[in-house]
C-alpha cells in the first residue's frame, strides 16, 4: 500500500523540496523518516481519518509524526512548491489546457472610512 500512495516518482519530485532534517542534540526518539511519513500523510488526507486514528497496523507509523511533518512541510512552503513543479512538468509535457482555466477573486470590504463608489 505504501507504494500505491507514495510512488517513487512522487518521492523523486518531493524530496528535493523538503527542508533539511533538524538536528537532535539531546537525543530522544529517532525521527520518522520523511519517506515513511509521506504515505501516512496521504492516507489520512485521502481517507478523512483523524491523525490520532491512523492505524499503526497498516505500516505508516503513528499519526502524530505524520501530522507534525505535514505541518512542518506546510510552514516551509513545500506543498506550494510541489504544486508549481507539477504544473511546470505538465506544461512542458503539453498536458495543460489553459483554455479551460478560470480565475476567482475574493471581495474584500473597504476599510472604515472608505468610499462605496457611488
Amino acid at each position: 500500500m505504501t507504494q500505491h500512495l507514495a510512488s517513487d516518482e512522487l518521492w523523486a519530485v518531493l524530496a528535493p523540496l523538503l527542508p533539511p532534517t533538524p538536528p537532535q542534540p539531546k537525543g530522544g526518539r529517532p525521527r520518522v523518516k520523511d519517506r515513511a511519513a509521506l504515505p501516512g500523510i496521504l492516507f489520512v488526507l485521502r481517507s478523512g481519518l483523524s491523525y490520532k486514528m491512523l492505524p499503526a497496523e497498516i505500516g505508516y507509523g503513528s499519526g502524530m509524526p505524520c501530522w507534525r511533518r505535514l505541518r512542518d512541510w506546510h510552514e516551509a512552503g513545500v506543498w506550494q512548491h510541489l504544486h508549481q513543479v507539477v504544473l511546470e512538468r505538465l506544461s512542458v509535457a503539453g498536458q495543460l489546457d489553459w483554455s479551460c482555466a478560470s480565475l476567482d477573486a475574493q471581495s474584500i470590504p473597504a476599510a472604515k472610512g472608505g468610499t462605496d463608489g457611488s
